[in-house]
């Protein structure tokens, strides 16, 4: 009983002086999520694959918050309903869960309320929330769903957000290369990798990207000890304050699976890693970082690719014959 005492206390011990180094650190690892409601999440990942939500039937959440792509689309800005180009770049869905608040101005304090923008939105799937809740509630099986979930047949634009939001709480990222060496894995890094995050760390990076999510937590100015400039139609959107003096003020972005993101900043302007380091070293630290220093941050950026969520396609229910079809263009 003795050994077993101690095994337990040094068990113990060994995790208290992990969370110890985890503390010490700016960037902590990222926590495992699980569905609280596993019916609920099911339901929230068929309507995140549903382009039925869109009034051309061909837009879905996964279009521009794509699952195989990082939880991006890849494109500089989003291509919306009528082919329609977006203002701004898609942030990534992934450990959005860990954001303290959603989009790039953070207008939706959570996922649920953000969950419900892009529907309504005349640029991105250009139906309207009564139309949406409509065709849903012409499917027999989604209204089955609806009521083995909440309990009532009744489908509403409410219930459709809290799914899709509890299906996207679930999308976490953890375990990644970085977040291994944080919890005593020294071998887990290359000495270029460790290099990098020393550089990370006392050139100021971390001052904005830290936490769990190496970001998401705050709101900053794009362009600190020099303007940003863009030919991006992106340059006229007002920051978070709506006040012109605070343009470019955005939310701080997750360096999370930052390698899959591309391209990078609120326009999409910059293509590579490479360049987006460089550019924020001097637009935002007033620093010109060496090729050497890039390369070994931009490597150290890398270790931060978690597991990617891991869940079948869903097999959506078919429609009937009394569904509305808008079409496309209409």
């Amino acid at each position: 009983m003795k050994l077993i005492h101690l095994a337990i206390h040094g068990t113990l011990a060994l995790s208290g002086l992990l969370a110890t180094a985890w503390a010490a650190e700016p960037i902590q690892p990222v926590p495992v999520a699980k569905g609280q409601h596993p019916a609920m999440v099911e339901l929230g990942k068929k309507l995140f694959f549903d382009p039925r939500l869109s009034k051309s039937g061909f837009i879905s959440c996964n279009s521009c918050h794509n699952l195989s792509m990082g939880g991006t689309d890849n494109l500089k800005t989003s291509i919306g309903d009528r082919w329609q180009q977006g203002p701004i770049n898609s942030p990534t869905v992934l450990n959005a869960r860990l954001n303290v608040a959603q989009f790039w101005d953070g207008r939706a304090k959570n996922l649920q309320e953000q969950a419900g923008g892009p529907i309504a939105n005349p640029k991105e799937m250009g139906f309207t929330h009564e139309l949406a809740v409509d065709v849903l509630r012409s499917i027999p099986q989604y209204v089955n769903e609806f009521n083995k979930v909440f309990g009532s047949r009744t489908v509403d634009m409410g219930k459709v957000t809290t799914a899709i939001a509890a299906f996207e709480d679930t999308l976490v990222t953890p375990d990644s290369r970085f977040d291994q060496w944080l919890k005593g894995n020294k071998k887990a890094l290359t000495a270029q990798e460790l290099r990098g995050y020393q550089t990370f760390k006392t050139s100021g990076c971390v001052a904005c990207h830290n936490g769990p999510n190496a970001g998401g937590a705050s709101f900053q100015k794009m362009g600190v000890v020099e303007p940003y400039k863009t030919a991006n139609a992106a340059e006229g959107r007002v920051g978070v304050t709506g006040k012109d003096a605070d343009r470019f003020l955005f939310k701080v972005p997750t360096l999370r699976n930052v390698e899959l993101t591309y391209p990078y900043f609120h326009d999409g302007e910059a293509a590579t890693l490479a360049q987006a380091v460089d550019v924020m070293g001097r637009l935002q630290l007033g620093k010109k970082f060496s090729e050497q220093e890039i390369s070994d941050v931009v490597s150290f950026l890398k270790t931060l690719t978690g597991k990617q969520p891991d869940f079948k396609l869903p097999i959506l229910p078919p429609s009937t014959d009394s569904t509305p079809r808008p079409r496309p263009f209409d």
